[in-house]
């Protein structure tokens, strides 16, 4: 199995990097984890942004097994981010990885991210694997804090991806789309609905990224073997290429701020 319509990974002349990247559901493992696995291979992604990874027994355990047949190695998250994990290819060098607990609310279940920051030749880039609530209000809320997650990252370009609980005319999803691209609306490829393998008819997952990320193509693999993508989890994957820029330019070549600033007026 492969993907050949969309750009495949390279470093170009310059210093900037087009790189794979897949964000995906995968249940918490309850599902065919061999067929998961080969829909990842088949995606050839640099950086893989799950969510609901195991967070119970064992749960480094899994992790690793799910990279390593996937070919990937784990980065970040798992149980201490409270679900989300990332997962990368060895062409990215880790620079540093963090995980973020959100605060609880009494009753529901714990959100976190899981968080690092990577290059890729040139092209230096922070990461954030999210799922955001199932409740309308905590929602919103976490929202605002993904952007400040953004614009605390101190990188230049910011790539965010996961499950975002919410359709993207929802008040959480244009929230984010007000400061972030969002893959589908600037570079749609692929299928747009990610949500459930066997009725898609809902858009509730997403790759967005800060503005100097250049999206090539984003959207839900259609050339996948059906009976793999119905059997691995109850979600589609995302996957898109973008264009990083090396680390002091912009995707126009101009001079760009090596680090991101806060937002005006985040809290």
């Amino acid at each position: 199995m492969a993907i050949t319509d969309l750009p495949n990974s390279r470093t170009e002349e310059d210093g900037s990097a087009v790189v794979r990247v897949l964000s995906y559901n995968v249940r918490s493992l309850r599902d065919d984890e061999d067929a998961l696995a080969r829909v990842i291979r088949a995606c050839a992604p640099d950086l893989v942004f799950v969510q609901e990874a195991p967070r119970f027994f064992r749960w480094r355990k899994h992790a690793a097994r799910l990279a390593a047949k996937s070919e990937l190695l784990v980065l970040s998250g798992g149980a201490t981010a409270a679900g989300p994990l990332l997962m990368c290819s060895l062409r990215a060098t880790v620079e540093r990885t963090e995980d973020v607990l959100l605060p609880l609310t009494p009753g529901l279940h714990r959100r976190g991210f899981a968080t690092a920051v990577v290059r890729f030749a040139g092209a230096r880039v922070g990461l954030i694997s999210c799922h955001l609530s199932l409740r309308t209000d905590e929602r919103y809320a976490q929202a605002g804090m993904l952007l400040d997650r953004v614009a605390a990252m101190d990188a230049p370009h910011t790539i965010v991806a996961g499950d975002l609980n919410e359709h993207p005319d929802g008040r959480s999803f244009s929230r984010l789309t007000k400061e972030l691209q969002d893959g589908w609306a600037v570079s749609p490829w692929g299928g747009e609905y990610t949500s459930t393998p066997t009725d898609p008819h809902q858009r509730i997952d997403a790759i967005l990224a800060t503005p100097g990320v250049e999206f090539l193509g984003c959207g839900v693999p259609t050339d996948l073997p059906e009976a793999d993508l119905k059997a691995a989890t109850d979600h589609l994957p995302v996957l898109a290429a973008v264009r990083i820029p090396a680390a002091g330019t912009s995707a126009s070549g101009r001079t760009a701020p090596y680090t991101t600033a806060p937002r005006p007026g985040s809290s």
